[in-house]
């Protein structure tokens, strides 16, 4: 029989990124085409001057990716069982079904960053044919893998690496000002830049701070957040790993905040005063002035980004939906699957008819901004209390600090809330 304490000590001397994964999936699917062209555009627009924005929401994003996986870790059990041993099973389904739907009227979008992608790799491709194949791969993969979660650990391991080679390259190739990067860590706020609510004019919605607005929905996300908790409990950390839980998080936050710093440094180092409106007219621009092998590799990184929230946004609307409602929440159990099935299911359909009549589901987006008026809010005021309760985190609970920044965290999620309700007032007026 081996000796326990040897087995300790030989997992103890593992290398560090062994121990790293539910926060790297996490920040897949939180860096995603959005997050690359909201982060390129800024950097477009405002050169360096908003990088310390981006740095300071990646802390409220370390918050509660810390906090998510905290509760998971020492509460013993997901968030949403957690909730329903507490509060009863409605409050936890409404959490999950409001979670799945949100999943669900984003996933179109994911398909649609797929097409695109794959599209400026290689012209003239049948994209139709691309999200059939795709789509029909991964639900395959779905009913026939055994260690769903496993896979996923590795892939966005490789992933994640893809990433930061290609965008590395591509800022090393760029060759940006040290000194301008320094200034835009000092905060401060660019000339031109107004601050106000969207607004209708002559027909038209006009949104001073659509870019700011993105930049903060993009890399401060909740919901990834919330399902950290989830992801903790499928790496099957318990309490003697609460080391590893709270270093993971910090590293997967810090890969979703250096990635997305990457991207907007070289658009504003390459492209100032070219923001681009979608992300091939993007890698487009960056082709005549990285040259065509800097452009090669950021096609690459640009189809791993478009890759990596395509599976992993439908199984969080999966499984959270599974725990929401009683269901055994493990990626590897049977409703989770079928749940994350609907999910990529409705999303490649929607996505399909959109590239036949090229017309976006103008009322699916508005619904699923509707959702988010409710959901963001109530995920991160859920968290904010499971975090704080003695009888889930004993002497874990938040301290000062946290609490701070978590409510700042709220605050934020409460105030975007409110702009994304006049934008949805707006729409349907």
């Amino acid at each position: 029989m081996a000796d326990p304490s040897m087995a300790s000590k030989l997992e103890k001397r593992l290398p560090w990124w062994r121990s790293l994964g539910p926060a790297l999936i996490t920040a897949c699917v939180v860096m995603g085409p959005g997050s690359l062209l909201i982060s390129a555009n800024i950097g477009a627009n405002h050169r360096y001057e908003l990088l310390w924005l981006l740095v300071s929401t990646g802390v409220l994003m370390g918050t509660y990716m810390t906090m998510g996986a905290r509760i998971g870790v020492v509460g013993g059990a997901t968030p949403c069982t957690l909730v329903a041993r507490r509060l009863g099973r409605p409050i936890a389904a409404i959490i999950g079904i409001n979670l799945c739907l949100i999943c669900t009227t984003f996933q179109f979008s994911n398909n649609l960053a797929v097409a695109a992608a794959a599209e400026t790799l290689v012209p003239k491709l049948n994209t139709h044919w691309v999200l059939l194949g795709l789509n029909g791969l991964i639900i395959v993969f779905l009913f026939l893998a055994t260690q769903i979660y496993r896979f996923l650990e590795r892939t966005m391991k490789v992933m994640v690496g893809v990433m930061l080679l290609c965008f590395v390259i591509n800022l090393v190739i760029a060759g940006p000002s040290l000194l301008g990067i320094i200034k835009g860590l000092i905060p401060s706020w660019p000339e031109g830049l107004s601050l106000g609510v969207p607004k209708k004019i002559d027909g038209a919605i006009k949104d001073p701070m659509i870019l700011i607005a993105s930049l903060l929905g993009t890399t401060f996300s909740v919901a990834a957040a919330f399902y950290q908790g989830n992801l903790v409990r499928e790496k099957g950390w318990t309490i003697k790993e609460y080391t590893h839980g709270i270093g993971d998080s910090i590293a997967g936050v810090g890969v979703l905040t250096g990635i997305s710093a990457i991207i907007l440094i070289t658009a504003a180092t390459v492209i100032p005063g070219k923001p681009a409106e979608n992300i091939g007219t993007l890698a487009q621009s960056l082709q005549p002035l990285l040259g065509s092998t800097a452009h090669v590799f950021f096609c690459i990184g640009l189809l791993a980004v478009a890759m990596n929230p395509f599976l992993i946004n439908a199984i969080i609307g999966g499984s959270i939906l599974a725990d929401g409602i009683g269901r055994a929440p493990k990626l590897s159990d049977p409703w989770p699957r079928r749940f994350t099935v609907v999910v990529l299911l409705v999303g490649m359909v929607v996505a399909i008819l959109a590239l036949r009549t090229g017309q976006k589901p103008v009322k699916l987006i508005i619904f699923g901004q509707a959702l988010t008026v409710i959901g963001n809010p109530l995920m991160a005021a859920t968290m904010l209390w499971l975090a704080n309760r003695k009888d889930i985190m004993g002497e874990r609970r938040n301290r000062i600090v946290l609490n701070i920044l978590g409510g700042l965290g709220l605050l934020v999620v409460i105030i975007m809330a409110v702009r994304v309700l006049f934008l949805v007032i707006l729409k349907l007026s």
